[in-house]
């Protein structure tokens, strides 16, 4: 396992206030020096903050494209994946993560947090989504906490724990 880099998904709003943007940058740095490469949609808001915040670290990012132009990419994306598919690409940015941290987020946000809820990848979050469950108790699958650091440190001890040896888990409905 130590032999493989660890691949942390970010995701969050694309228009995100600068409580938001500050809070993302500080992520992709966290996650930059962690050792981890960073994957996001690519685009602008929490995906270009987080990414800038890795780029200034010496990190890697991925940028995952609803689009067919690589030039749509945010100027911090070292590899811009074209995918022509739209939105539904937020399963391969989620899919490509071993764990993801949302930050802030609209509705593609909360989309990407289901699948990754779905597909068993760990999730922590920043001032996200709350998910309540049909029970009427917060979803305990989702670890929120207070600051990137932290997110990050959590987010790499959860990715670690639960990376399966054939990389895939199948959706679980």
């Amino acid at each position: 396992m130590n032999h493989k880099k660890l691949f942390i998904s970010v995701v969050g709003e694309s228009h995100a206030s600068p409580e938001i943007e500050k809070i993302a940058e500080e992520v992709g740095a966290e996650i930059a020096k962690a050792g981890a490469t960073l994957v996001c949609g690519g685009l602008k808001g929490v995906m270009e903050h987080a990414a800038k915040g890795a780029k200034l670290n010496g990190g890697t990012t991925i940028g995952i494209l609803p689009g067919s132009k690589r030039e749509d990419a945010n100027q911090y994306i070292d590899y811009p994946i074209i995918t022509g598919i739209g939105y539904a690409r937020n399963k391969l940015v989620i899919k490509t993560g071993h764990a993801v941290i949302a930050v802030g987020g609209s509705y593609g946000t909360l989309s990407e947090i289901a699948f990754a809820l779905g597909y068993e990848i760990p999730v922590v979050g920043i001032k996200t989504w709350q998910i309540i469950h049909h029970s009427g108790i917060l979803d305990q699958k989702i670890h929120y906490t207070n600051t990137p650091r932290e997110a990050v440190a959590l987010a790499m001890k959860l990715a670690r724990e639960a990376r399966a040896p054939e990389e895939m888990k199948e959706y679980k409905t």
